[in-house]
């Protein structure tokens, strides 16, 4: 993803229109667990940064990431804004100069370590953490953008044999268990998306 202004701009379109497609169903999977709307919140996140796209896209990548962040933290309700807005805030924090496939690689583990803290988890909780590590993993493997798809989507139905540990699902305790964790969910939807727009691309 060398050319990161003249790609970012579609990474925002590609997102919005992947969460807008599949909200009804994010948020099928939050009511059987949760509060039911995160198909909503993630929604309404998007749109937002959608809203700004045109100056994120004349902005260096770290400052773009990290004011995403931010928005995200002031427009997604519920536990999954301030988590995704921690992830992109420290990641364009931590991105130094060079390749973005080597600044990812450099900056991702430690943005998913405070994304863990934020969220008070770990893996194997059933939360998107569990895509996170799997993501990570595979990007410091330098994996293709499929496998690391593949990798997100795999670690997304694995939460389905979770017991949920956080959040409100875990007022439900074994019940929980069957269910994908819709924050999982829209993770494993955000990464093949971007995936796909990179390699559709050729930028990886």
């Amino acid at each position: 993803m060398d050319g990161d202004r003249s790609t970012l701009a579609g990474l925002i379109e590609a997102c919005r229109e992947a969460i807008a497609a599949n909200a009804e169903h994010l948020c099928a999977l939050d009511r059987a667990i949760g509060d039911g709307d995160h198909g909503t919140n993630m929604k309404r996140g998007c749109e937002a940064v959608y809203a700004e796209r045109g100056e994120l896209d004349a902005m260096p990548l770290p400052r773009a990431l990290e004011r995403i962040g931010m928005t995200l933290v002031m427009t997604v309700g519920g536990a999954a804004g301030p988590l995704y807005g921690t992830l992109l805030i420290e990641m364009g924090r931590r991105m130094e100069g060079g390749r973005a496939k080597d600044r990812l690689a450099h900056a991702l583990p430690e943005a998913v370590e405070a994304v863990a803290r934020r969220g008070r988890s770990q893996a194997g909780e059933k939360t998107l953490l569990d895509v996170l590590y799997a993501v990570q993993s595979e990007v410091l493997k330098q994996e293709t953008p499929a496998r690391i798809a593949a990798a997100a989507g795999m670690a997304a139905r694995d939460t389905i044999a979770m017991k949920a540990m956080r959040g409100r699902a875990s007022f439900l305790g074994d019940r929980s268990i069957g269910h994908m964790d819709p924050g999982a969910c829209s993770c494993a939807l955000l990464t093949d998306t971007i995936c796909r727009y990179i390699g559709e691309s050729q930028l990886a």
